[in-house]
């Protein structure tokens, strides 16, 4: 048996911000991020236009395009939905009043009507934690509410 000698090159490891892809960033630095740009632009934190009412926007529109998007099974705007019968139809704009104030969220239709959101539901105009909540303030105990 003969040894034969290899040279190895050492290679750095490659930073996925240097493959043009962003770096990962975790719930805290995210968070921390957000913060910072809401007070460098002097934003609320809550009320009418606040980060929370903005995030809140955000995170249902699109999670609202999550679902079309699962149940076209195509991605806005792919040829893939070309000729398919059914496609994304635009929205329409509805208010969901939320635990952060209302929430004005463009809701996305399909064109043959049959998409049904779960995240905000057709005429639904009050998200369940709010729901709950007003039942509470009401009165109600929670024995009641889940008697329904």
């Amino acid at each position: 048996m003969t040894d034969t000698a290899v040279e190895l090159e050492t290679v750095e490891p490659v930073e996925s911000a240097q493959l043009g892809q962003p770096a990962p960033v975790s719930d805290d630095q995210l968070v921390a991020m957000l913060v910072e740009r809401a007070r460098s632009e002097r934003l609320q934190l809550t009320g009418q236009g606040g980060l929370l009412q903005q995030l809140t926007k955000r995170v249902l529109e699109s999670a609202l395009e999550g679902e079309i998007t699962d149940h076209l099974g195509y991605e806005k705007h792919d040829a893939v939905g070309r000729g398919s019968g059914n496609s994304h139809n635009g929205g329409r704009a509805k208010t969901v009043l939320t635990d952060v104030g209302p929430v004005e969220v463009k809701a996305p239709r399909d064109t043959a009507g049959s998409f049904e959101p779960q995240i905000v539901k057709k005429r639904q105009r009050r998200l369940t934690g709010v729901d709950e909540t007003s039942h509470v303030a009401g009165g109600s105990s929670s024995a009641v509410m889940r008697r329904g």
